[in-house]
């Protein structure tokens, strides 16, 4: 054995995305001076969370944080996924500074090339306005991932209870298939839209809020399509979570299959560097302005003329350089932050360039590269 060469990073920034290219390309890393200047240095909980359920994903996977929490080590294994026999499933608690969306997008990605389909339970916060909705998920990730040969069949995210911040107390089930390869996809065309559908949830206050938002929604949907429904979704008792809170998430699909998504959720929520509660006392925006502002939004994300919104971005890059070794062009409007450090992430870890070209006339961005040729190699011939 020869002495394993690690990859060093610097900085605290994307680190779910490092780790997750990381495992898939098999690559030890080292990442320092993870905010080593701040007042609060080292791993945030909810990003030490994230190391540790991707050390349960992977057989031999080892992930060493030093005593500040500044210096990480990861050394990868293989991704196995299943399920624990002793409880029949596997579990995690995502904790409560951040949502469970946080973990969703790594997750699946790592899940697609396990050895066996993963079925996991994942405890927390399933709403707030800093990550994707667990609705957004179900509506618009989902229809993503087909896209790229994912089946449907296997593919589910079954909400047991909801929890928003500060307490959370959500509770959701995701089952992943596993694929042999990701297929190429030429996706350029955005089309019109038909359809707006949405959901509106509210956990431990009144009933009324949702119908609130819905009609504020409509208000501002109605000028310009008819097919538009928002489905409510009011939860008491046990299935409420431990918080206050309400919120609402929307999906707008066009006539060629794309997906726009946008959506956001109101609570008290925590500071997330200290994890402490923000003011109780302080006013929530009302239901009313929830809607109008989502309304808008969804329509500023359509206007965008991208196949994708921009929360996808990354993903939907990610996924491209993941395919076989076949050329994948997309669509997408303004490139946002995220999006392009995901760019130069693949570009280190993947060796896969993207072409960028922008499109004057539209104002969007076309992308191509030629797949990395991923292929899941510890999956079970069937």
């Amino acid at each position: 054995m020869g002495k394993t060469i690690y990859k060093r990073m610097k900085g605290s920034e994307n680190l779910r995305l490092r780790l997750v290219l990381a495992t898939l390309t098999s690559t030890p890393l080292i990442i320092e001076e993870i905010r080593a200047e701040d007042t609060l240095p080292g791993l945030r909980p909810h990003e030490i969370s994230c190391c540790r359920l991707i050390e349960r994903l992977c057989k031999r996977g080892k992930i060493v944080i030093d005593e500040t929490g500044t210096k990480l080590k990861y050394k990868p294994g293989t991704i196995e996924g299943g399920r624990s026999v002793a409880a029949g499933e596997l579990m995690h608690d995502c904790g409560v500074t951040r949502s469970i969306s946080y973990f969703l997008e790594p997750l699946i990605l790592l899940a697609l090339f396990a050895k066996l389909p993963v079925t996991i339970i994942l405890k927390g916060i399933t709403n707030d306005s800093k990550d994707p909705s667990i609705d957004t998920f179900r509506a618009a990730t989902f229809p993503l991932l087909n896209r790229f040969g994912v089946p449907s069949e296997g593919l589910d995210l079954k909400i047991n209870s909801r929890g928003s911040p500060p307490h959370g107390g959500g509770e959701v089930v995701l089952s992943v298939p596993t694929v042999q390869t990701l297929t190429a996809v030429n996706w350029t065309d955005v089309g019109m839209v038909k359809r707006i559908r949405g959901v509106t949830f509210s956990t431990r206050v009144s009933s009324q809020f949702e119908n609130s938002m819905v009609h504020s929604a409509r208000g501002i949907f109605n000028s310009f399509i008819p097919d538009v429904y928002i489905f409510t979704d009011h939860k008491a008792g046990p299935q409420a979570g431990n918080s206050p809170g309400y919120g609402i998430s929307l999906v707008a699909e066009s006539n060629v299959g794309c997906y726009i998504s946008a959506d956001t959720a109101v609570s008290y929520g925590r500071t997330e560097e200290t994890g402490e509660i923000e003011d109780e006392k302080r006013e929530l925006m009302p239901p009313e302005d929830v809607g109008e502002q989502i309304a808008s939004v969804l329509l500023g994300e359509i206007e965008q003329g991208g196949v994708v919104d921009s929360t996808h971005q990354g993903l939907l890059f990610l996924l491209c350089a993941l395919c076989p070794q076949d050329v994948s062009k997309v669509r997408v409007g303004k490139l946002s932050p995220y999006g392009i450090e995901t760019l130069r992430h693949i570009r280190d870890f993947l060796g896969v360039k993207f072409v960028i070209n922008p499109d004057p006339l539209t104002e969007t961005v076309m992308l191509k590269c030629v797949g990395c040729g991923m292929k899941n190699l510890s999956r079970k011939a069937s």
